[in-house]
C-alpha cells in the first residue's frame, strides 16, 4: 500500500473537517452542489461515487458471476442479515434510546421523529458505496455485484412493507425514480463500462495494471465525496452538535452490531474472506439517498427524520473505514486467506 492508502483514514478525517469548514465559511457554494440534484440524488456525488465503483467494475467478469451462485452461503448471510434483522435491530436501538435512556434530553416529538428516520435508514441496505468498502478489503467482484444486485431486487419488494410494519403507516411511497435512478448510476452504468473497459485491455494482466493505475483516483474520489458531503451538513453539525451526536449512537450500535453478526457467520459458516468481508459490510452501510428521499417526503425537509438519515450519511464513511481496517487485519483467519 503506497504512504497514501495506508493513512487513508487521517485523510478522511481531515476531509470531514475541511467539509464542516467549507460548509460554514461558503454556503454559496454548497447551496450551488446542493442544488445540482436530480431525483434526491445529488449529481456531484453520484460522479465520484461513480469514480469510485468504476475500477472495481472493470474487475467483473461476467462469464463469472454465474460462479458466484456456487458459494450462497455469503448470499444467505446477507439477505437475513439485511432483511430479517438488520431492520428491526435499528427500530429496536431507536426506542431503547430515544424512548428511554435520552428520554430527558429531547422531547417526545422529536424523538418519535429520530426514531422514524433510523427506520428508513436500517430498512436500506447499501447499492453504492459497498462497492468501494468491498474493493478496499480485496473482495470479489463478482460476488459483490452479485450480492448489490439481489439486495437492490429484494428492496423493490420488500422496503416499502417492512417500513410500513415499523412506523406503523399504511402510505409508504416508495420514490422509484430514486430507486432506479441510483441502480442506474452506482450500478448499470459502471458495469457496462467496466465491461467495454475489459473488452478494450483484453489480457488479464493489462486488466490488472489498469485497476492499479486507477484506483488512487478512486481513494481521492472518496475523499472528495466526504468533503462534499460533511459541506452540505456543516451548518447543521455546528448549530445542533447535541442532537447529532444523540443519533450517532445507535447508529454507532447498529453498525458495529450488525458487521460482528454477519462477520461472524460468515466466519463460523468457512466463508472464503473475499467473499465474508463484502457479505459484512452490505448489512453494515445504508442506501442513504432512499431514506433521506423517503424521510423527506413522509416528514418534510426539516423533519427530525430527516436530520436522523443525513446523521447516517456522516457516520457511514468513518465506520466503514474502519470495519475495512478490521476486516483486513483478520484476513488470515479465514479459510483461503482471502
Amino acid at each position: 500500500m503506497s504512504i497514501f492508502e495506508r493513512y487513508l483514514s487521517v485523510w478522511v478525517a481531515l476531509a470531514m473537517v475541511a467539509g464542516i469548514v467549507i460548509g460554514n465559511i461558503a454556503p454559496a457554494l454548497v447551496q450551488m452542489i446542493a442544488a445540482a440534484e436530480l431525483a434526491r440524488v445529488n449529481l456531484v456525488v453520484a460522479v465520484l461515487i461513480w469514480a469510485m465503483v468504476y475500477p472495481m467494475m472493470v474487475g467483473v467478469d461476467p462469464a463469472a458471476v454465474k460462479d458466484a451462485f456456487k458459494q450462497p452461503r455469503g448470499l444467505g448471510i446477507t439477505l437475513v442479515v439485511n432483511w430479517l434483522i438488520k431492520p428491526f435491530t435499528m427500530a429496536l436501538l431507536g426506542l431503547l434510546f430515544f424512548e428511554g435512556v435520552f428520554a430527558d434530553l429531547v422531547s417526545p416529538e422529536d424523538a418519535q421523529q429520530y426514531i422514524a428516520g433510523l427506520i428508513l435508514l436500517g430498512a436500506a441496505p447499501c447499492t453504492a458505496m459497498v462497492f468501494v468498502w468491498s474493493q478496499l478489503t480485496r473482495g470479489d467482484e463478482n460476488y459483490t455485484l452479485l450480492q448489490v444486485s439481489l439486495n437492490d431486487v429484494v428492496m423493490v419488494f420488500a422496503f416499502a412493507p417492512i417500513v410500513a410494519f415499523l412506523l406503523g403507516v399504511t402510505d409508504i411511497e416508495v420514490p422509484w425514480e430514486t430507486l432506479v435512478l441510483s441502480v442506474i448510476l452506482f450500478v448499470l452504468l459502471p458495469l457496462l463500462a467496466g465491461i467495454w473497459t475489459r473488452k478494450r485491455l483484453g489480457s488479464a494482466a493489462r486488466i490488472e495494471g489498469f485497476q492499479a493505475h486507477v484506483k488512487p483516483w478512486s481513494v481521492i474520489g472518496l475523499i472528495a465525496t466526504v468533503t462534499i458531503l460533511f459541506g452540505l451538513q456543516g451548518q447543521v453539525i455546528l448549530d445542533r452538535p447535541e442532537v447529532i451526536a444523540l443519533i450517532a449512537v445507535p447508529i454507532l450500535i447498529q453498525s458495529y452490531g450488525i458487521f460482528a453478526l454477519a462477520y461472524g457467520a460468515a466466519f463460523a459458516l468457512k466463508v472464503p474472506h473475499r467473499i465474508a468481508a463484502p457479505c459484512a459490510l452490505i448489512g453494515t452501510s445504508n442506501f442513504f439517498e432512499l431514506a433521506v428521499a423517503v424521510a423527506i417526503s413522509l416528514f418534510g425537509l426539516n423533519s427530525g427524520a430527516a436530520l436522523a438519515t443525513v446523521v447516517g450519511v456522516l457516520v457511514e464513511v468513518p465506520v466503514m473505514l474502519s470495519l475495512v481496517s478490521f476486516a483486513n487485519r483478520t484476513r488470515s483467519r479465514f479459510p483461503g486467506n482471502g
